[in-house]
C-alpha cells in the first residue's frame, strides 16, 4: 500500500488518474457530436465509426474483388450472431438475421397454428408494428384482449389466464416504459402463455437476459439503441420452440441443405436460421457486428446507467421550465425516452426550434421525443434545457 510500517517509512504513491465520464471515454466513436445535440436515439441513430468503416470495408471490398472474399462475408453472418447471443443471453442457434422488427414479429404472428377461440394478449400504447400484426388475427377468430402498458401485474395476470401469447414492447415508443420483462415472464410461464417481446427501444441500452425473462421470442431492429445500420436487425427464438413457429417466407435458405443447389430436400435448419429467407443484407450485418461488439465493450450495465441519468436529466430539465412529461420516470420504469409537451406551442415548431440550434429530437404524437444515448454529455443535456422555447 506505499507504506512500511516496521521502518516507518511512508512513500508518497501518486494519486490514481481520476475515471472519466464514460461519454468521454467512448467520445471520439461518434463523429456526430462535433456537428450536433443528437437526442433521436429512438428514431434513427448516428453510426459510430467502427460500424461506418465496417461497411466502407466492406463497400470498398465489393467494389474491388466483387465476391472473391464471400468466405468472410459468411463470418461476418456467425460474428452477428454470437454478439447478438451475448447482448440477450441466449445462443447463436437462436438468432436469425432478419431486414427489421416487424418482419420478425410478422414471423412470430404470421408463424403460429392460430385456432379460432384463442386467446391473446397485446397493449394499445404500442407502435403500429407490434399492433397490426396482432390485430390482424382477430380475423382468424383469435380473441385480442388490449391491455395497457401501465396496468399493474395483478392485471396482467388475471389477464393471460387461459392466453396463448402475450406480445409486448420492452420499452414504449413514445412514453418510454421500460417494462418488468423478468415479472411478466413468470406471469407467462405460470399462465402457459407464450412471452414475445419487441425490443427495437431498449436492446443496446438496457440488460435484456431472455432466460431469466422466460422469453420465447424476441424482435429487435438494430438502428435505434443497439447504433447499427437500418434494414439489419434480429430475432431470437427460443431454441425449444422454433419448431412450433413455420416460417411464413419460404426461400432457399430457410433449409438445411441450402449450400447444396441441387438438392430439393426441403428439411428446415436446425436453428433460428430456418427464419432467414434469401440472402442476408450483408453490409447491414458488417455494420450491426461491429455496433453490438462496441456496445459490449462498453458494457450494457454502464450504459444503462448513463441512458437513464441522461433521461432523468431531460425530464428534470424540460419540467423546470415548464414542460408536462408524457409519463413520471422511476428507476424501474425509466428509459432512453422522455416525451415533452408545453401547452400553447405546437411540438412540430419545437422540434424545428431545436434544429436551428443543431439539436435534434423528434415530434411524434402531439409531443416532442428526446432519445439521447451514453455518449451524449450532461452538458449537452443543458444545452437542449436552455434551448427550449
Amino acid at each position: 500500500m506505499g507504506c512500511d510500517t516496521k521502518l516507518n517509512n511512508c512513500a508518497q504513491q501518486p494519486a490514481p488518474e481520476a475515471a472519466r465520464p464514460l461519454w468521454q471515454e467512448w467520445r471520439s466513436q461518434f463523429p456526430v457530436t462535433s456537428r450536433l445535440v443528437y437526442l433521436n436515439h429512438a428514431a434513427v441513430a448516428p453510426l459510430p465509426k467502427a460500424s461506418a468503416e465496417a461497411m466502407k470495408r466492406l463497400a470498398e471490398d465489393a467494389c474491388d474483388y466483387g465476391s472473391f472474399h464471400y468466405a468472410e462475408w459468411l463470418d461476418v453472418y456467425e460474428g452477428l450472431r454470437n454478439a447478438a447471443a451475448r447482448l440477450l443471453g441466449g445462443h447463436r442457434d437462436e438468432i436469425a438475421l432478419l431486414k427489421n422488427t416487424s418482419e420478425g414479429i410478422a414471423t412470430i404472428a404470421n408463424g403460429l397454428d392460430w385456432r379460432g377461440g384463442d386467446k391473446l394478449i397485446a397493449f394499445r400504447e404500442e407502435f403500429p408494428a407490434n399492433f397490426f400484426p396482432w390485430k390482424r388475427l382477430e380475423a382468424k377468430g383469435v380473441r385480442v384482449e388490449w391491455l395497457s402498458v401501465f396496468d399493474p401485474p395483478d392485471r396482467i395476470d388475471e389477464a393471460c389466464r387461459g392466453a396463448r401469447l402475450l406480445a409486448i414492447s420492452f420499452v414504449q415508443f413514445l412514453s418510454g416504459y421500460r417494462a418488468d420483462l423478468e415479472a411478466i415472464g413468470e406471469i407467462c410461464q405460470r399462465r402457459g402463455a407464450i412471452f414475445f417481446v419487441d425490443a427495437i427501444q431498449g436492446l443496446g441500452a438496457f440488460p435484456i437476459d431472455v432466460r431469466k425473462a422466460r422469453i420465447h421470442a424476441l424482435a429487435a431492429d438494430g438502428h435505434k439503441w443497439m447504433l447499427g445500420p437500418e434494414g439489419c436487425g434480429i430475432l431470437y427464438v427460443r431454441k425449444d420452440f422454433q419448431d412450433q413457429v413455420e416460417p411464413f417466407e419460404f426461400g432457399w435458405t430457410n433449409v438445411a441443405a441450402y449450400n447444396d443447389y441441387a438438392s430439393r430436400d426441403m428439411t428446415l435448419r436446425p436453428d433460428a436460421g430456418r427464419f432467414e429467407c434469401g440472402t442476408l443484407n450483408t453490409i447491414g450485418c458488417f455494420g450491426l457486428r461491429a455496433s453490438i461488439e462496441l456496445l459490449l465493450s462498453v458494457g450494457i450495465e454502464r450504459v444503462a446507467e448513463a441512458v437513464q441519468s441522461l433521461g432523468d436529466r431531460v425530464a428534470a430539465g424540460a419540467a423546470g421550465k415548464g414542460y408536462d412529461l408524457l409519463a413520471p420516470r422511476t428507476p424501474a420504469t425509466g428509459a432512453g425516452i422522455v416525451s415533452i409537451r408545453k401547452p400553447g406551442l405546437d411540438p412540430k415548431f419545437i422540434v424545428s426550434h431545436l434544429r436551428a440550434r443543431n439539436i435534434v429530437a423528434a415530434p411524434r404524437a402531439e409531443w416532442v421525443r428526446v432519445s439521447p444515448h451514453f455518449y451524449i454529455s450532461p452538458e449537452e443535456i443543458d444545452r437542449f434545457v436552455e434551448a427550449l422555447p
